[in-house]
C-alpha cells in the first residue's frame, strides 16, 4: 500500500512536444538507408536480449507480474522484435512488366509518418513491442502512451532505444492519461 513512485501526467503542452518531437525524428529517420535501420534495429534486438532480466524486474516491481510471467511477456515481444529485423527484404517494392495487355504494374514502399502507440496497463511489454518494432523497421517515428499505471517500463524501452542509436524522436514515450490518448488520436 505504499507509494513505489510517481508519474507526471502531461499537458496539452507536453503532447504537442512529444507529437513535434516524433514529427522531427520521423523527418531524420525516413532518410535512413534500409541498411542503417536494419543495423539499429539489430543493435536494439541484442540489447533487449541481453538485459531482458532488467525489465522482467522493472514489470515484477511495477505491475506485480511474477518474473516467470514478466520474462514471457518480453520474449512474446521479443518475437516481433526478431521479425523487424527482417524487413528489408518485406518492405521492397516490386514490379510487374505486362501485368495486363501493356500495363506494368509498380508497388513503392514508403515510411508513413508518425505512429501512435497506447498500450494497455496488463501487458506493459509485450503489447507495444507487437507495435514499434514494425514501424520503427519500416521508417516511421513512434510516440508510445503507456498506461498511467504501469510506465516505467516504456522508458526503460526509450532508453534501450537510444542506447542502440535511434535518433532522438524516433520512439517518444508520452506519460498520460485520457488526456494525452485523445491528443494523439486527434
Amino acid at each position: 500500500g505504499a507509494v513505489q513512485a510517481r508519474v507526471a501526467l502531461a499537458d496539452e503542452a507536453e503532447i504537442a512536444a512529444a507529437i513535434a518531437s516524433a514529427k522531427a525524428g520521423f523527418e531524420v529517420w525516413k532518410d535512413y538507408s534500409i541498411a542503417k535501420r536494419q543495423t539499429v534495429l539489430f543493435a536494439f534486438r541484442e540489447l533487449l536480449n541481453s538485459r531482458k532480466g532488467e525489465l522482467a524486474a522493472i514489470l515484477t516491481s511495477e505491475h506485480g507480474k511474477v518474473l516467470s510471467d514478466a520474462m514471457g511477456e518480453i520474449l512474446r515481444g521479443q518475437e516481433v522484435v526478431e521479425l523487424a529485423t527482417g524487413f528489408p527484404h518485406l518492405i521492397k517494392g516490386a514490379y510487374s512488366e505486362n501485368a495486363s495487355s501493356g500495363i506494368d504494374v509498380y508497388s513503392t514502399k514508403q515510411p508513413l509518418g508518425v505512429v501512435g502507440v497506447i498500450s494497455p496497463f496488463n501487458f506493459p511489454a509485450m503489447v507495444p513491442m507487437w507495435f514499434f518494432p514494425i514501424a520503427i523497421a519500416a521508417g516511421n517515428a513512434v510516440v508510445l502512451k503507456p498506461s498511467e499505471k504501469d510506465p516505467s517500463a516504456a522508458l526503460w524501452l526509450a532508453r534501450l532505444w537510444a542506447e542502440a542509436g535511434l535518433p532522438a524522436g524516433v520512439f517518444t514515450v508520452l506519460q498520460g492519461d485520457k488526456l494525452a490518448v485523445d491528443g494523439l488520436l486527434t
